[in-house]
């Protein structure tokens, strides 16, 4: 496989969710906002803007996450190509996302509308009261009438913490925020049985049910090449949401009335079907965003009692550790036929998990935390 009205301030709950209507999310892919050399397509984020602007007058408050800025960084300092190294791509970034916030300013200002940009960094997902403040802040936005512009903060992200792709980013923010439904835009009319540009009996699949396994494959990356998503990217974002609740749909940004029709629930492009069991935030960045560090083997009783009745993984099943990590990082761990099936944040780093791994908790020495991963930091992965 290849792959209500707007909220007011009165309808703001205590810890910032929305009580009244529930958002959409619209993420524009930089293929969707930029031309071939990479510099800002003004009549594409115009009509764009035109279609954000009809939706808020259907009664839905709108969040744009909007790529593009390394690419019109790359167009503004007349770059030859996207460079590699991520000291580069930062820099390019804070030149390019004034251009990106410019061109949404004006193309929203045609309607009355104004643009609030909005920067985050995975630490604002996985730290709760950067959650809450997060949320706090977009909510307030919509409820001041605004349109939150978001983006990640590429120039100041880490490499080994980043969210990679803004698919990712938008599928976190739906979360954050109770989205009512999450639209994807791309260059493509949605998922396809394979790639429609080098396949012509390629077919489109414009529904996919919340357990199906297309949600647990992996697609081709595709793409523009000026951008860093693809359509693995969107299928791993309508997981996230999946798993957050709140339905995807994936469509083609230069359909006329795409982002109406997509609200509206009309047949565009692909729509992936949300899950009734949600996970915390914390669990979706463990399960889907976070950079695993290394990888800890578990035995067949410990897989069990991980699995079936939501243990701590205690130094007793664990039979081997991969990779270097420490106190706080995010491991796969896998069963000893390799095969991950969980995730989860460690108590203990890698060189004291080799010594002590095998051991049962009465034998273990003085100072060695119990668990290895508490079950409250651990998640088993959707199949």
């Amino acid at each position: 496989m290849w792959c209500g009205s707007a909220t007011s301030a009165s309808n703001i709950g205590s810890d910032g969710a929305p009580s009244g209507a529930k958002p959409v999310v619209v993420k524009v892919g930089t293929s969707s906002g930029t031309d071939e050399g990479g510099v800002i397509d003004r009549s594409a984020v115009k009509k764009l803007a035109a279609e954000v602007a009809a939706l808020r007058g259907a009664g839905h408050d709108v969040i744009v996450v909007s790529s593009g800025a390394v690419a019109a960084g790359v167009a503004a300092l007349g770059l030859a190509r996207r460079p590699s190294d991520i000291a580069t791509l930062q820099a390019i970034a804070a030149a390019g996302q004034a251009r990106l916030m410019r061109s949404w300013d004006d193309a929203l200002a045609e309607h009355g509308l104004v643009p609030a940009q909005a920067l985050l960094v995975p630490h604002d997902f996985v730290d709760r009261r950067q959650y809450l403040h997060a949320r706090r802040t977009l909510t307030r936005l919509l409820a001041l009438g605004a349109v939150p512009i978001v983006n990640e903060n590429d120039a100041i992200a880490s490499d080994d913490i980043r969210y990679g792709d803004n698919d990712r980013l938008a599928a976190l923010v739906s979360h954050n925020i109770g989205a009512a439904l999450l639209v994807l835009l791309t260059d493509l009319d949605g998922l396809y049985t394979a790639d429609p540009r080098v396949t012509a009996d390629a077919e489109l699949i414009r529904e996919v049910a919340a357990d199906d396994p297309l949600l647990s494959i992996a697609a081709g990356g595709g793409g523009s090449g000026r951008g860093s998503g693809g359509m693995a990217s969107k299928l791993e974002a309508a997981r996230i949401a999946s798993w957050s609740g709140v339905p995807t749909v994936i469509a083609n940004a230069s359909r006329s009335g795409v982002l109406a029709a997509a609200a509206a629930g009309e047949p565009v492009g692909t729509r992936f079907e949300a899950r009734q069991r949600s996970l915390s935030a914390r669990k979706l960045w463990i399960a889907f965003a976070a950079h695993a560090a290394g990888a800890i083997v578990v035995d067949d009783g410990a897989r069990t009692a991980l699995v079936e009745r939501n243990t701590s993984l205690l130094p007793a099943g664990v039979v081997a550790v991969e990779g270097s990590f420490i106190d706080g990082d995010t491991v796969e761990v896998r069963s000893t036929d390799g095969t991950p099936f969980a995730r989860g944040m460690v108590f203990v780093d890698a060189a004291q998990l080799r010594k002590v791994k095998g051991m049962q908790t009465r034998d273990l020495p003085d100072g060695v935390v119990h668990e290895v991963i508490h079950r409250d930091d651990l998640v088993v992965l959707p199949r």
